[in-house]
C-alpha cells in the first residue's frame, strides 16, 4: 500500500452549480464512468443527501465546518470522491474506527492523508469500501 500526498486543503472547495450525474455521465472513460455511478448509488444511499459538485471535480454529499489545528475553519462534504482519470479517489480516511484493519481488507488501493485511491472498483471488496464511507460519514457528521 503506498501513501501519496492528498488534501482537500489543497482543493478549491466551492460549490458548484454543475448537475453531478451529468459530470459523471460525461466522463470518457467506461469503467471510470460506471464505477463513478456506482460510488454516486452507494453514497447517496449512505448518506442520504443529494450529490453535489465541490470545486471542479468533487462529488460530495451533506456538508460540515471543519476547523483545522491553525483556527481556520472550511466547509466540507461529509462523503466525497472524485472520478480522476489515473484512479477513484475517495476523500473518505478521517481516522475512523478500525480504519486500518478495513484498508487491509480492502484490496488493490493507495492512500495518501485522507485520500483512497482506488483504480476499478473490481480490484476492491464493495461491502468493506461500503462500512469505511459509512464510518467515515458518520465521524464527519460528529463535527
Amino acid at each position: 500500500m503506498a501513501e501519496i500526498n492528498c488534501s482537500l486543503n489543497k482543493i478549491p472547495m466551492k460549490l458548484s452549480n454543475k448537475n453531478a450525474l451529468e459530470f459523471i455521465n460525461n466522463i470518457e472513460n467506461e469503467t471510470r464512468k460506471k464505477d463513478g455511478n456506482s460510488l454516486l448509488e452507494i453514497m447517496s444511499r449512505i448518506t442520504k443527501y443529494e450529490a453535489k459538485i465541490w470545486g471542479p471535480s468533487i462529488i460530495g454529499f451533506g456538508n460540515y465546518v471543519h476547523k483545522y489545528d491553525s483556527g481556520r475553519e472550511t466547509k466540507l462534504p461529509l462523503s466525497s470522491f472524485s472520478p480522476r482519470k489515473s484512479s477513484l479517489v475517495l476523500y473518505i480516511l478521517n481516522g475512523f474506527d478500525n480504519q486500518q484493519k478495513l484498508l487491509e481488507k480492502l484490496g488493490k488501493h493507495k492512500t495518501g492523508n485522507i485520500c483512497l485511491y482506488i483504480n476499478k472498483l473490481v480490484d476492491i471488496d464493495l461491502a468493506i469500501l461500503e462500512n469505511m464511507i459509512k464510518s467515515s460519514y458518520l465521524k464527519n457528521k460528529e463535527y
